[in-house]
């Protein structure tokens, strides 16, 4: 047992576990809806859309949220002109400003003195380097989206299916989805410092696609997808220690390792004609 509990004898370990095991929790909550409206394309750009407005705060040495917010603003009405003016899909847009973010956020931080290691601070995080304050706002992060959830359940389960019907039964669509939007980059923000802007795909997607593979049901897909995402950064940090690799690639990795898994087992083990196989999610 000792290799199992060696690596969580230090006090930066059980910070790194406990900042990872929160921006899982949110990460999972806020990817279960992202998995369920077929928003990963989207949330990816998003991802990276959050990059300038992170290395804007940088340089002005602001919190990193109050940047990421106004670039998610920014990215988000970009997508929305080029689908007006353009008619193009918003694929398109959501394409054209996944890049054109991502190279003005590498632009802007070359800005930096320290160019090199904000850039991997920004884009990988630093798992190891957590501190107490940064468990406080991850925590603080994981309280607003469990409750934010709850407040906006019912409109994002419509929303998720049907848009028009979320309109009919006056559940405000439009809100709720810029509700969805607001917590997705707070989610991304918030998890940045543990594992980076570009491998927070992983636990936001990760989880929620693999849980979503077992149940059927929204609040169970979300806690299972929190147990998955918590697991993943323990068994993340736990491989990082023992083979000397990077702690925030391996806990990012391990998730989408976890879904391959579970896609192939599942293939296995269940019948294409195992009742309630394929059923609405609710």
């Amino acid at each position: 047992m000792d290799w199992l509990l060696e690596p969580f004898e230090f006090a930066f370990q059980q910070r790194a576990l406990l900042a990872g095991s929160l921006a899982a929790v949110a990460a999972a909550i806020v990817g279960t809806w992202v998995v369920l409206r077929g928003m990963s394309f989207f949330g990816d750009a998003l991802v990276h859309g959050v990059i300038p407005g992170i290395a804007v705060a940088f340089l002005l040495d602001i919190p990193p949220l109050i940047g990421a917010a106004i670039a998610a603003v920014a990215m988000v009405a970009g997508i929305g002109l080029v689908h007006r003016l353009a008619s193009f899909s918003e694929d398109t847009g959501i394409g054209l400003l996944f890049v054109g973010m991502l190279a003005l956020g590498v632009i802007l931080v070359s800005r930096l003195e320290s160019f090199a290691g904000s850039l991997t601070a920004i884009l990988f995080g630093d798992a190891l380097g957590v501190t107490g304050s940064d468990v406080t706002s991850l925590a603080i992060v994981a309280g607003v989206v469990v409750v934010a959830s709850i407040v906006f359940y019912r409109p994002f389960l419509v929303l998720a299916f049907n848009e028009e019907k979320a309109s009919m039964l006056g559940l405000r669509p439009t809100l709720a989805h810029f509700v969805l939007l607001a917590l997705i980059t707070l989610a991304i923000v918030g998890s940045f410092r543990t594992v980076g802007t570009l491998l927070v795909f992983g636990l936001l997607i990760g989880p929620a696609a693999t849980a979503a593979l077992i149940s059927r049901r929204v609040p169970t897909t979300m806690a299972l997808a929190s147990a998955i995402g918590v697991a993943s950064v323990a068994v993340g940090l736990l491989v990082s220690y023992h083979l000397g690799t990077a702690a925030s690639a391996t806990v990012a990795i391990i998730p989408v390792i976890a879904f391959f898994v579970v896609l192939v087992t599942r293939r296995v083990v269940l019948r294409p004609s195992t009742p309630g196989h394929g059923s609405t999610p609710t």
